[in-house]
């Protein structure tokens, strides 16, 4: 058997493998936003504004660009924040002019456009990313993947301390919230107990 014959099953396993990690990314981020009322995933929860519908409106901007212009499939909408007079940060929340529904909705058409995307090409199926340095700009669909996959979970993490905040689902995962079930710990007595340790430390 050929070397290029024994590259193939391996990088079509890697690719199935990072694209698992992508839809366990994209499914536990929407699972934040479950039960919350749209005025609780629009509010602004940091000095910086972070919120939740922002941040689905952001992975969706985002996945657009990376599963669509990079491998010359652009998405056919126009998308906010790439033209040089958007708004500041317009990528990161939803205007008075966008519902929750129609947040959602772009991201199920990115979603869609994304998936035909990868399933289009192969793991080393080469790319450009024009935003990029330009010594790297060249890529392949693994990388973006790779690259995805860390964006989504970076913004996972944002909306699991929003969510909580919010009184929204908390933990890991739908079925896996990786947390102390409540039976087995007192969550209030658990953070007065952080406090003290912290306060003693002063």
């Amino acid at each position: 058997m050929s070397a290029d014959h024994e590259a193939a099953p391996a990088a079509d396993a890697a690719k199935a493998t990072l694209v698992r990690y992508l839809n366990a990314a994209r499914d536990s981020f929407l699972w934040k936003l479950e039960g919350l009322s749209e005025h609780d995933l629009r509010r602004p929860m940091t000095p910086t504004g972070t919120n939740l519908l922002g941040m689905l409106k952001h992975c969706a901007v985002v996945e657009s660009g990376y599963l669509g212009l990079v491998f010359g499939r652009p998405f056919p909408e126009h998308i906010p924040g790439y033209a040089p007079d958007d708004p500041v940060n317009i990528d990161m929340y939803a205007t008075a002019e966008e519902s929750e529904s129609d947040i959602r909705d772009l991201w199920a058409r990115v979603r869609a456009h994304g998936d035909a995307t990868i399933a289009a090409l192969d793991a080393d199926s080469p790319g450009r990313v024009p935003w990029w340095a330009a010594e790297r700009a060249d890529t392949d669909l693994r990388t973006i993947l790779v690259h995805l996959v860390a964006e989504w979970n970076r913004h996972g993490g944002h909306a699991d301390i929003v969510s909580e905040l919010l009184g929204g689902p908390v933990g890991y995962r739908p079925g896996n919230a990786n947390l102390p079930p409540e039976d087995e710990i007192d969550w209030p007595a658990y953070v007065a107990m952080l406090q003290q340790i912290a306060d003693d430390r002063q």
